[in-house]
């Protein structure tokens, strides 16, 4: 039961870990917080510190999620890496040494299918590179890669407990988008231009 408590706190404590914040103040004197979106993930990082700090900061987020997923096997647990992985996305989202101000989910819910179903993650990739190429909107395409998930998991991994999982990131991500939903409707959300 310990070895359980400390997978997922430390799970937690990996997706709580502000990437965005600590390359922002460390190598551009800025907090993301307070420009853009004010988010802390990679999209408001690449349009507000550029496509260096976007790639770091949204690598550094997918890799949260991997390292959190790979947990138990690291510590030798049964409990399932999906399990961990959800851990990290909530960190992310609700992030410890951030004031609970985190970003949207969708590069740490990338790094646990990485860990977990590479194949699923590779495919999540293209369908969101697809999507931002014939939209030009990240948050439309982080959406319609989440969904593209759940029909895939279901209709080719048909793995229950993937399944689920996905099913669950796929809401954290859309909910998380709440205020990018409204913008593309009244057609206010802003496009990417390197695309």
């Amino acid at each position: 039961m310990a070895t359980i408590i400390i997978i997922f706190v430390l799970a937690y404590l990996l997706g709580s870990i502000p990437s965005g914040l600590i390359i922002g103040k460390t190598f551009y004197k800025t907090d993301i917080r307070e420009h853009g979106s004010g988010n802390l993930g990679g999209t408001n990082t690449f349009r507000t510190l550029g496509v260096k700090a976007g790639l770091a900061v949204s690598i550094a987020d997918i890799l949260k999620g991997t390292l959190a997923a790979s947990l138990p096997v690291l510590f030798h647990s049964n409990i399932n890496p999906l399990i961990a992985g959800v851990f990290a996305v909530v960190g992310h989202m609700y992030p410890l040494f951030a004031g609970f101000r985190g970003g949207k989910a969708v590069a740490t819910s990338g790094g646990v299918l990485l860990f977990c179903a590479p194949y699923l993650f590779i495919t999540m990739l293209i369908i969101f590179f697809l999507c931002l190429y014939i939209t030009k909107y990240v948050s439309l395409s982080s959406m319609l890669a989440g969904i593209s998930a759940i029909i895939f998991a279901v209709f080719i991994n048909k793995d229950l407990p993937l399944i689920i999982v996905v099913s669950l990131m796929t809401f954290f991500v859309i909910y998380r988008h709440r205020a990018n939903i409204k913008r593309i409707i009244n057609k206010t959300e802003p496009k990417i231009k390197w695309l």
